[in-house]
């Protein structure tokens, strides 16, 4: 956030810098109210190119085992550019690189789930996806496995068969990491 703030600075002055320069080489004929508006229109260009690159930034930064399923996007009244591209503000991805299937029940792959949010820390969590009847349950403290490989006092949820976080926990099929006990 500190260097956010301080590349809209940057900004500012460079684009005041520029007004000005503007200014001088046109003999002092361009307005005296260029210099400020150039800074202004600097910083207000670098706002907008900061908030809408941060998602492909931080999705360019995962490693491969990490699939982002679900962007939230959002138009807002005092960002009106906001209607023509909405903003990104949250990005949902299933992290992979812990994916485990259930060597008694190999219909239910374990992974992990991460939340992201502008200005806000990382969160994660560890799902169970039911591959064949397209549900998932998000672990608890509460939750454990069965003798017979399901998960008991889980909330499970129905999932679309085309459901993006249920496509990027099930890919693979039998060649998705090698099973691991429940």
């Amino acid at each position: 956030m500190l260097l956010e703030f301080l590349a809209v600075i940057v900004a500012g002055v460079g684009g005041g810098g520029v007004g000005h320069l503007l200014r001088r080489l046109s003999a002092r004929r361009l307005p005296e109210w260029l210099t400020p508006a150039s800074a202004a229109a600097a910083m207000l260009a670098m706002v907008i190119y900061l908030e809408y690159s941060w998602a492909p930034r931080y999705q360019a930064g995962l490693p491969d085992d990490i699939v982002v399923v679900s962007k939230n996007q959002h138009a807002s009244w005092y960002r009106p550019w906001t209607y023509v591209v909405p903003l990104t503000n949250r990005i949902i991805a299933v992290d992979n690189r812990i994916r485990q299937r259930n060597t008694r029940n190999p219909d239910l792959v374990l992974t992990g789930v991460i939340l992201q949010e502008r200005w806000a820390l990382t969160m994660g969590f560890q799902s169970m996806f039911d591959c064949v009847n397209a549900r998932r349950a998000d672990l608890t403290e509460g939750t454990r496995m069965g003798e017979d490989g399901q998960l008991v006092n889980a909330e499970w949820y129905q999932l679309a068969e085309d459901d993006p976080f249920l496509e990027a926990a099930c890919e693979g099929g039998a060649h998705g990491g090698q099973p691991q006990e429940g």
